[in-house]
């Protein structure tokens, strides 16, 4: 079965027991602890000339000594890492000469090859159960005088390690039983002298046990189990099968090589094995350095890395750039490589890397973040039992030393980090991540077991910088006198805000995201109470007798303390009182001073701004000049001022804004007059009347602006929030009664000063106004009236555009209403003078239109309703009438009586009944007179004798129509008369508005003139016949109330009778007084 080997009695010896080291044991095995540091305070990171030799010493044997292949980003040339060095620990030439010297003088270290079998997987299946029982062999074999590449070398990579490599040399692994996939995870320290000629051997063999073929065929599964029982049965009893091998070359190995190798056959039968994982590292044993000698390796590291990382950081200072934590690939090559041969732990590395960079951050400028990985690894690696009491102990004084040194920048962060440096705000974040994050490792809470929690710590350091920062700025401010040391506190003050103002804005947001600190709240709070006892200090200095230039001075404090308060946080459930609540009883009695000094500094800008006030508009939109603004600002100011003293008691608040009122209704009314004056003087010297206008203009425009300021008043001072905070305090309605009073009494002045310019304007342009109109008198009669009124229509056109452009819209409007009523006024004089000339009235009329048109000026002038006033319908209609000629005016008298008849419904005159058509083919109008009923008893027997008049009016429409009469009834209230008439008359007078039957009820007298019993008028145009073209049928009855004439008299008879040359009218009023007359001898019912 299985055959035996040459020497199958042999164990490996003693000697090759002890120097085979499992990986568990090389964790725990470390070097001698460093001395640890009694001292917790920050120690220099420079060295002492001596120590720096050593250290230089290390560092250029480690680059002499150097193993293995470069790592990627590693530097290759050793030349390049000796230069290096001499710059980084600042070496003269010839100094670096005798070291360089002196190192290649001592003695090399022992090389070794730190191999580590991590696993295989994949690999053969050499027992009848499918599975193997793998171990390893692996040594190094030290070749001399075999060429690469020669056949002898092949051959000698085929062979076994038992083959090429002394028994005492070779090393062996565990044997994992029963798998095809092992994990050993064991290392083993390999010696050897010239790397060059070096090769790393480890062959995997199957162990095989004798067995009975009973066992074997117990444990057969398959026909390939059966064949390896055959197979077996012709090997000799005890041998071992060959599962593969790995042959490297050292020379080809990287200082550091962790990966999976395929292990290669012997034959060709099976060239798929599987693959082993290996790790290699090349070491160093007794190097011949004084500080390998003298110091721990993780020490020695240390002091490397915070030489090296002290140099990068200068040079980037030199080059006025900030280190970004990145190290050069000089200094990372060197200090890979002496971790590398010093066979340093991740763990010591880590911790070599924290000391470093904890002291290095402490003297020199680089960047926090550093600090974390260092952290990290420590975190994750951390067994206390690792380290030694010294080891512990340094440890613990380096987290102490950060802490305090952490603690130091924070509570002067405001000048360590200031906000003029871009990264001010990270790089604060980023020491207390790392506070943090160390505070919280499980290192620090066993080494520093007695530390408080890191935000008490951190709230105490922040409380007391606060205090101290105040000071400071306190000391800058050194005043001189009672006037200089209120301006050195308002300083004070203002910096305090702006302070608080990036603390809430920047710091605070830091503070709490990392640690949940309140950093706000807590600076505001030791500061107000700071800033609260040097205020009232200084208010008491001041006294009750404040001066003008200190009243100013503690109004500004007293603004900035406002702002002070409302930039605090939002108050608590706590209620907290604070040492700046009630600060304003401290300045009360400045409060005349500031209200004062308020109007005087109003005063003179107003009396400034009309000085040197030309009264030229400011341009075509803007109608007022420069004091107008300059007003506003003035005022504008008054309302910020008494905006920013919002005084918090309520019944001294309204008091001093009675006081704001009072001045500013003093001021309106002062300037009003100071601008009167102003262009009076400016007028006086002025040659050309129009521009004195334009003056006038101007002074009424500033007033105007002036009225809109003083109108916002209640806005702008907060009326509405006062009146709800003083109406617990004052009466009902005070506020009213006194505030509002102001106010009106104001408006009322600017609007009567308002009045007086614009009627001012006015009345100069009344009087050319008057005077076109009477001039359309004596214009020839041949003149048409639209030619007629054009001088007059070009003057306006010239005077209110001039106008409209130099006034502001409200006093244009204003100016046009006062024109608008003289003008009105002038034409009632005209028209009623020039009654009985239709020829003026008509001019007049057309004036009329075109001025009504004129002053609205399609909508931007007037509006309709504000023209038609009741002045102006009645002159309208007025001259309607003045200018129709006398049958115009007839024809309108009967339209007139026509609307009574049709608008009279009771009879207590009488009525008649007609019948009345019209036939077109024959052209005449068939009347039918029937009866009329209930007429008065005009006679003294209680009786009348009525008789009917029929004519067609008006008579110049029907002048070849002679009137006709009825029989007379004698003693009859109620005749019947039933009679026929006939007009022969054409139909076109008879369709006109005007034309009408009039029907005369007269009472017979036959001693004198007959008696009126009333009248009736029919118009003809709704008569059957006449309002279509088809003949009429039966004509209807109609019954028509009888009316009297009008017992004042009509206008349009008065109108007529005013024409004593025209005898047509002069007939037909003779006509209508006579009856009228006779209507006015009888009782007149009351109603129509």
């Amino acid at each position: 079965m299985a055959t035996h080997l040459s020497h199958p009695q042999r164990r490996p010896p003693l000697l090759r027991q002890a120097i085979k080291i499992r990986r568990r044991r090389v964790r725990d095995l470390q070097d001698p602890p460093p001395h640890a540091t009694q001292e917790v305070q920050v120690q220099s990171h420079h060295f002492s000339p001596e120590e720096r030799d050593l250290l230089y010493e290390e560092a250029l044997y480690t680059v002499l000594h150097r193993l293995g292949q470069p790592e990627p980003n590693h530097v290759k040339e050793a030349s390049e890492l000796l230069s290096y060095l001499q710059e980084a620990f600042q070496v003269q030439p010839e100094k670096h000469q005798q070291m360089l010297q002196r190192v290649r003088e001592l003695e090399k270290p022992i090389f070794c090859l730190k191999a580590t079998v991590k696993q295989a997987k994949g690999i053969l299946g050499k027992d009848v159960s499918g599975f193997s029982d793998p171990y390893c062999l692996l040594g190094i074999e030290q070749r001399v005088g075999v060429p690469e590449g020669s056949p002898v070398s092949r051959r000698r990579q085929k062979a076994v390690v038992r083959h090429t490599i002394p028994e005492e040399e070779t090393h062996r692994t565990q044997v994992k039983s029963q798998t095809l996939n092992p994990v050993w995870d064991e290392t083993f320290i390999l010696e050897f002298e010239d790397i060059a000629n070096a090769s790393f051997h480890l062959d995997m063999w199957d162990l095989d046990t004798v067995e009975s073929v009973r066992q074997k065929l117990g444990e057969l599964t398959d026909l390939h189990g059966l064949r390896r029982i055959f197979k077996e049965a012709r090997k000799d009893k005890g041998q071992d099968d060959f599962l593969g091998n790995v042959v490297l070359r050292l020379q080809d190995l990287r200082c550091r090589e962790d990966q999976w190798f395929p292990l290669e056959p012997c034959t060709e039968t099976y060239p798929d094995r599987g693959q082993c994982h290996l790790q290699f590292q090349f070491i160093h044993k007794r190097r011949a350095t004084m500080a390998s000698r003298s110091q721990p390796s993780y020490t020695v590291h240390f002091h490397l890395l915070q030489q090296l990382v002290s140099h990068e950081v200068t040079q980037h200072q030199a080059g006025s750039t900030s280190w970004d934590a990145s190290l050069s690939p000089q200094a990372l090559t060197i200090l890979f490589l002496h971790a590398t041969q010093k066979d340093l732990s991740d763990f010591h590395q880590s911790m070599a890397q924290w000391l470093a960079y904890s002291r290095l951050y402490q003297s020199l400028e680089f960047p926090s973040s550093c600090l974390l990985h260092p952290i990290t690894s420590i975190e994750y690696q951390w067994i206390q039992g690792r380290l030694k009491a010294e080891q512990r102990e340094e440890l613990a004084t380096s987290f102490t030393s950060l802490l305090a040194y952490g603690l130091s920048l924070i509570r002067k962060f405001r000048s360590v980090f200031p906000l003029s440096v871009s990264d001010s705000p990270s790089r604060l974040q980023s020491l207390l991540r790392v506070l943090v994050q160390m505070c919280k490792m499980k290192a620090f809470g066993e080494l520093c077991p007695d530390s408080a929690p890191l935000p008490q710590m951190v709230s105490e350091a922040l409380r007391m910088g606060t205090v101290e920062w105040f000071h400071l700025m306190q000391q800058h401010h050194q005043p001189m006198g009672i006037l200089e040391a209120g301006k050195a506190l308002l300083s004070l003050v203002q910096d305090v805000m702006g302070d608080l103002y990036q603390c809430r804005c920047t710091w605070n947001k830091i503070f709490h995201n990392v640690l949940k600190i309140d950093l706000f709240s807590m600076a505001f709070l030791e500061l107000q109470w700071l800033v609260a006892k040097r205020v009232q200090d200084h208010t008491v200095a001041v006294g009750n007798v404040v001066s003008p230039d200190i009243g100013e001075s503690l109004f500004k404090l007293y603004v900035s303390l406002k702002e002070l308060c409302q930039l605090g946080p939002v108050p608590s459930d706590s209620h907290e009182v604070l040492a700046l609540d009630g600060f304003h009883h401290w300045f009360q009695p400045a409060i005349p001073s500031w209200l004062q000094k308020t109007y005087s500094v109003a005063l003179e800008r107003v009396q400034r701004a009309v000085q040197m006030d030309s009264l030229v508009p400011l341009g075509e939109l803007t109608k007022h000049s420069t004091s107008a603004v300059d007003l506003s600002t003035c005022f504008a100011q008054i309302s910020h001022t008494a905006r920013q003293l919002d005084w918090p008691d309520p019944e001294e608040a309204f008091m001093i804004t009675v006081k704001f009122v009072e001045d500013t209704c003093r001021l309106a009314l002062v300037y009003c007059s100071l601008i009167k004056t102003r262009a009076r003087e400016l007028s006086a010297v002025q040659k050309d009347q129009s521009q004195a206008a334009d003056m006038l203009c101007v002074v009424v425009n500033n007033m105007e602006q002036l009225r809109l300021i003083i109108d916002k008043l209640p806005t702008q001072l907060a009326w509405e929030a006062l009146e709800q905070r003083v109406g617990a305090v004052l009466e009902q309605g005070q506020l009213q009664n006194t505030l509002h009073a102001q106010l009106q009494g104001a408006l009322a002045g600017l609007g009567h000063e308002i009045r007086t310019g614009v009627r001012t304007l006015a009345e100069q342009l009344e009087v050319d106004i008057a005077t076109h109109i009477q001039k359309l008198i004596g214009i020839k009669e041949s003149v048409l009236p639209e030619d007629a009124i054009l001088p007059l229509m070009k003057f306006l056109e010239v005077k209110l555009r001039y106008m409209n452009t130099n006034l502001v819209q409200g006093n244009f409007n204003s100016l046009l209403t006062l024109l608008w009523t003289h003008t009105l006024t002038v034409l009632v004089e005209v028209a009623s003078s020039q009654c009985s000339s239709p020829l003026v009235s008509n001019r007049l009329k057309v004036a009329l239109q075109n001025l009504e048109f004129c002053f609205h000026g399609e909508g931007c002038g007037l509006s309709r309703e504000a023209l038609r006033t009741d002045t102006f319908q009645a002159l309208q209609s007025d001259l309607e009438l003045q200018a129709a000629s006398s049958r115009e005016l007839i024809q309108k008298y009967f339209c007139s009586r026509i609307q009574q008849q049709a608008e009279t419904t009771s009879e207590r005159l009488g009525a008649v009944t007609v019948k009345v058509s019209y036939r077109a083919s024959e052209q005449k109008l068939h009347v039918e007179l029937l009866s009329a009923s209930s007429l008065l008893p005009l006679d003294s027997n209680g009786y009348s004798d009525p008789f009917v008049q029929l004519t067609l009016e008006p008579r110049h429409e029907f002048p070849e129509l002679a009137p006709r009469e009825t029989q007379k009834h004698k003693k009859e209230l109620h005749p019947l008369f039933d009679e026929t008439f006939e007009f022969l008359v054409p139909a076109e007078p008879c369709q006109k508005d005007w034309a009408c039957l009039l029907l005369t009820v007269l009472d017979h007298d036959t001693l004198g003139a007959d008696d009126l019993e009333g009248e009736a008028f029919l118009p003809l145009c709704r008569v059957p016949g006449l309002t279509g073209s088809a003949e009429p049928g039966e004509a209807p009855q109609m019954r028509l109330p009888l009316t009297y004439p009008a017992p004042n008299g009509d206008p349009i008879l008065r109108l007529l009778e005013s024409r004593k040359g025209d005898r047509e009218a002069q007939a037909f009023v003779k006509l209508r007084r006579q009856r009228a007359k006779q209507a006015s001898q009888h009782v007149r019912p009351t109603g129509p």
